[in-house]
């Protein structure tokens, strides 16, 4: 009866039997009850999270409901755990992590909530700046974000007129959440023809190429940073130092992305020092075999890889025009030593 809300229980009481129910392990109590949350009105609801709810069924409230105006509430009531609230900038939307961002005293104590509104695509590019700002001004760390990734954007933002917090989007805001609605995921939005030497944007994401070409240091580091396979693919490839490194330091980097990159003639040479000396990365045959191929890998990383390769892939790197002359020298004696040994 309880599940169904049938029983006499007002507010806050009535919320918290049902969140408690709903985490029941029997489906059909917890069932029950998470259709009876859903139903609640919004006189009862979002009256009883704004009140003195436990912090835990804040947290449980956040975590199964998907209700915009309830998440306001708990976002703004002091009862809420540092915990949820990180939970909630996570799945922010545009309104909702701006009011998240305007309580500076819990960012500055759980920081992690820092990081968790900078990395949510649907944040804004200003909100991002003043995040960083923050950060840097107080001396906290900020988990979730790599601290080369924060440094980088700190130094891009020196100098610059940050913007308050305003009702309404910015351009600049409006301009990175245009890149971001056209950064669709993919692997190959660059393609490589190896017998050529020569990388071309495909034709759909010439529109996405263009409008990174015209951001900010700033807006790509962030966008290096929480951007898909295809935008990371062209700023990997950026003139900037720091904008590559942290498109390839990304965590959501894929090992056929490492791929497309260990191939690339485009990308810096600290670049693919990077995936050479990712484990997780080189773990790859194709990985190790690109950088080998690679003009551009430094010597050392090529030769570190050249033990992996079979006999077909020795003999064409000596006869490679592309490689350094030790490179083919180094495959060379180890042909020669299979055949030695194979005698």
């Amino acid at each position: 009866m309880a599940a169904r809300g049938l029983v006499p229980l007002k507010g806050g009481d009535l919320v918290t039997i049902l969140a408690q129910l709903a985490a029941d392990p029997d489906p059909t109590l917890s069932e029950a009850a998470t259709a009876s949350l859903v139903a609640l009105p919004d006189n009862v609801l979002l009256v009883a999270c704004e009140g003195a709810l436990d912090p835990s069924i804040l947290d449980a409230l956040a975590e199964r409901l998907d209700r915009r105006e309830m998440r306001e509430r708990i976002a703004l009531n002091h009862a809420t755990a540092d915990g949820t609230i990180e939970l909630l900038a996570k799945r922010a939307d545009d309104a909702l992590g701006e009011r998240i961002a305007a309580n500076e005293a819990r960012l500055l104590r759980a920081p992690a909530i820092i990081g968790a509104l900078y990395n949510n695509r649907n944040v804004r590019m200003s909100t991002a700046d003043r995040l960083i700002e923050l950060a840097s001004r107080h001396g906290v760390e900020v988990p979730g974000l790599p601290k080369e990734t924060f440094e980088a954007h700190l130094e891009a933002i020196q100098g610059e007129l940050l913007f308050e917090p305003t009702e309404e989007a910015l351009p600049e805001d409006r301009e990175f959440a245009d890149t971001i609605a056209a950064d669709e995921d993919d692997v190959d939005a660059v393609e490589i023809d190896l017998a050529k030497s020569e990388e071309r944007v495909r034709e759909k994401h010439l529109p996405l190429s263009m409008k990174i070409s015209g951001l900010s240091k700033a807006k790509k580091i962030r966008l290096a940073q929480i951007g898909s396979a295809a935008a990371r693919a062209f700023l990997v490839r950026d003139n900037d130092r720091q904008v590559a490194m942290t498109a390839i330091r990304s965590p959501q980097l894929s090992i056929g992305e490492a791929t497309a990159v260990a191939h690339s003639r485009q990308v810096g040479e600290e670049v693919l020092k990077h995936i050479g000396s990712m484990r997780n990365l080189t773990r790859s045959a194709e990985v190790k075999r690109a950088l080998v191929f690679n003009p551009k890998t430094p010597f050392g990383i090529s030769l570190s890889f050249l033990s992996h390769m079979n006999g077909n892939d020795l003999r064409e790197i000596s006869r490679s025009r592309n490689v350094a002359p030790q490179l083919k020298s180094a495959a060379l004696q180890k042909i020669a030593a299979k055949e030695k040994k194979d005698k």
